[in-house]
């Protein structure tokens, strides 16, 4: 009896002990890399990797895995130097209640470098989040490899860009830079479908300028190198950026609000409490008469989306097209539309990728893409041609006649040559197809095929106008079924949503592949 007494006593004090160190060790782990850390990221203007998630996620829904995880270096003296869950914190939650998984950095531990377990502990949930069907959230606050390890994190760093790979087009994948992200850190961001950054504390660069100094005898700034500006204005690497942590997590949690959770479910729907079956009357003031004069098309955007929201991609970066999402009848749909106001709304290099990358995911994830027309061609120049027009253009015709997702498509005001043609005309099975009365559907402009058709005469207004009334308007496209209807431009909001609803059903598929071979 004494014997199992003394048995049980000894087990309760072991459990004791256990239960006492397990708590210790959660509460080291919360610390990250201790107070005095924390105060120089919060000096930094930075959110703890910890706050973020907590700011991010639903309250109370974040599940933490990996708590316990510890490196295993002994390099250099490293092994001296251990903090529980090591430099990333990773695990699940929910986003207006819809499940996600996510890793943010812990820059207060190891400068937030990756080592072999901070890869694993990234690699696991998103394993996790392929396996259930849930997007993917990186949190990027990193310094790199760690160098102690060599090669080891290298190694980690290939793992997570296998895993980028194997999910893109399964699962969103979004990654928001909040710090450092430099070396082969950048290729797993560069990997997934949106990146955004903060300003003035996040940056993207190969190699810092340090190293362009002492290579290239450069003098450039990291914000000049790889900031937010350089990457949303002139590189186009990133999506969109924000002022500070709080602006970019609370805006991260609308934009996911226009996402499936994968390839799997639909494109989401919410409450509507916008009329769809009413005529908008200030469509009809939009287009100016003047028909070379510029006009903005986001007014246009604006007047159809419920109650006026949204979401623009990429808002200053090839302005000369429009990307984004909105909301019809409260079912999200992508947005692409040429912009009249900058470059005259032609397609180049830059505005033809951004737009293609859009619309590839916007098919992949099921979400209806609606397209406003204005183009009059492609933008001409020895500096277009030499950069690979050709084969860029190219990237966004592909695009559209890849994509089975509903297709809807307005032409406005121009539309000329091969640009007609890209930008989701029924030849590329557009399932609906409309123009505005002051739609121009041609090879070229008027003055521009008078003076093909008549170079040697010298006063060409007749041809001008006989042009004109020949190809300047919607009627000879709509005759040969290539416009579905000439619509008033005030019924533009009621007709898409009526669409949008009869496309629900719509099953197409391509042609049995392995993959095509977009022109890269």
């Amino acid at each position: 009896m004494f014997r199992s007494i003394l048995r049980r006593f000894s087990t309760a004090v072991k459990t004791n002990k256990v239960t006492q160190k397990i708590k210790e060790i959660r509460s080291q782990s919360l610390l990250g890399g201790g107070q005095e850390k924390i105060k120089i990221q919060h000096e930094k203007g930075k959110l703890t990797a910890r706050e973020r998630i907590s700011l991010f996620l639903d309250e109370g829904s974040f599940i933490e895995y990996d708590m316990f995880v510890e490196h295993t270096c002994s390099n250099f003296g490293i092994d001296k130097r251990k903090f529980p869950g090591d430099s990333v914190v990773t695990g699940q939650g929910l986003v207006n209640g819809r499940p996600v998984y996510i890793f943010s950095q812990d820059f207060t531990v190891f400068g937030g470098s990756l080592s072999t377990v901070h890869a694993q502990k990234i690699c696991k949930i998103m394993d996790k989040a392929v396996l259930v069907g849930a997007p993917v959230i990186g949190l990027s606050d990193s310094g790199g490899a760690r160098i102690q390890e060599g090669v080891d994190s290298l190694a980690g760093y290939a793992d997570i860009f296998q895993r980028n790979v194997l999910a893109s087009g399964v699962i969103p994948q979004i990654s928001m830079i909040m710090g450092p992200c430099a070396g082969g850190a950048v290729y797993s961001p560069a990997l997934t479908d949106f990146i955004f950054m903060v300003e003035e504390t996040s940056f993207l660069f190969v190699t810092g300028p340090d190293v362009i100094k002492s290579v290239n005898n450069e003098d450039v700034s990291q914000e000049e190198l790889g900031g937010a500006e350089t990457h949303t204005s002139i590189s186009g690497n990133a999506h969109k950026s924000f002022k500070h942590d709080v602006e970019a997590l609370l805006q991260l949690r609308d934009f996911l609000g226009y996402l499936p959770q994968s390839c799997n479910h639909p494109a989401p729907v919410r409450a509507c409490d916008d009329p769809c079956d009413v005529d908008v009357p200030g469509l009809d003031k939009i287009i100016p008469t003047e028909t070379s004069a510029a006009y903005d098309i986001l007014d246009v955007v604006l007047s159809v989306v419920d109650e006026r929201e949204f979401f623009e991609i990429m808002p200053n970066y090839a302005k000369n097209i429009v990307i984004g999402f909105g909301r019809m009848n409260g079912q999200s749909v992508g947005f692409v539309a040429n912009q009249p106001k900058v470059a005259a709304g032609c397609l180049d290099i830059n505005a033809s990728v951004k737009a293609a990358r859009f619309v590839r995911f916007c098919d992949a994830f099921n979400i209806p893409i609606i397209t406003f027309v204005d183009v009059p061609g492609f933008l001409p120049g020895i500096n277009q041609e030499h950069s690979g027009i050709i084969r860029h253009g190219a990237k966004l015709l592909f695009a559209y006649a890849e994509a089975t997702v509903p297709k809807l498509t307005v032409i406005t005001r121009k539309a000329y040559g091969g640009a007609y043609d890209v930008m989701s005309s029924k030849h590329l099975r557009g399932d609906v197809n409309y123009a505005w009365p002051s739609a121009e559907i041609a090879v070229m402009g008027a003055r521009g095929a008078v003076s093909v058709l008549h170079k040697d005469k010298s006063d060409v207004t007749e041809y001008v106008n006989e042009y004109t009334e020949k190809f300047g308007t919607p009627i000879p496209a709509a005759q040969r079924g290539f416009i579905d209807d000439i619509i008033e431009p005030r019924t533009t909001r009621w007709r898409l949503c009526r669409d949008l609803k009869l496309l629900e059903t719509k099953k197409l598929t391509n042609l049995p592949r392995k993959h095509g071979n977009i022109p890269l």
